[in-house]
């Protein structure tokens, strides 16, 4: 009962009635999210996801029928929105720093042959396909362990293990032909 007059004052534009369902179901999209998303996002991330999910329900009073059941459907879906968003940052950043060439130190002579090595890596990379792409750049750049990366993309652990194994030695092919020419 109280959320059909939590709903019908969400719906009337009662900002007292909104304040009253974050206060009511806060901790239960948080807990949902956390499930959702398991380690993949930060505390700052989830409380971005539950924000969302409570202005998700602000905007959408009007086409809700029960206040619980869209809460939580609106949670899991925004929490794996997010944790499909932060994989594909940490997968594209350290890419992205791969890219952007010398820090500064050292010899020009050193700079030059820093930049011509990530130029190779950058090549070899991109020429890994997607999949394999994502479970190299997340081990080798994100720093993921093999069990997290697992975790997080559904996969068993051997086979992140053979895809990982099977970057580094196309990582070494392309290098290698690289290096020739």
């Amino acid at each position: 009962m109280i959320d059909v007059l939590l709903l019908r004052g969400i719906r009337s534009g009662y900002e007292t009635a909104l304040e009253q369902a974050i206060d009511k179901y806060t901790a239960y999209v948080c807990t949902i999210i956390q499930n959702t998303a398991g380690t993949a996002l930060s505390r700052e991330d989830i409380e971005e996801v539950a924000s969302d999910v409570f202005l998700s329900l602000w905007d959408n009073a009007g086409r809700i029928g029960k206040l619980k059941p869209y809460i939580a459907a609106m949670a899991r879906n925004k929490a794996k929105n997010k944790t499909r968003e932060a994989a594909a940052a940490a997968a594209a950043l350290p890419l992205e720093e791969c890219m952007q060439g010398a820090d500064g130190s050292g010899t020009p002579e050193d700079m030059a042959m820093s930049e011509d090595e990530r130029q190779m890596v950058q090549t070899a990379v991109l020429a890994m396909d997607d999949k394999d792409r994502e479970i190299f750049l997340r081990h080798y750049y994100g720093t993921q362990t093999v069990s997290e990366i697992s975790r997080e993309t559904g996969m068993k652990e051997a086979a992140v293990k053979q895809r990982l194994a099977r970057g580094r030695k196309k990582l070494r092919l392309i290098i290698d032909k690289e290096a020739v020419q």
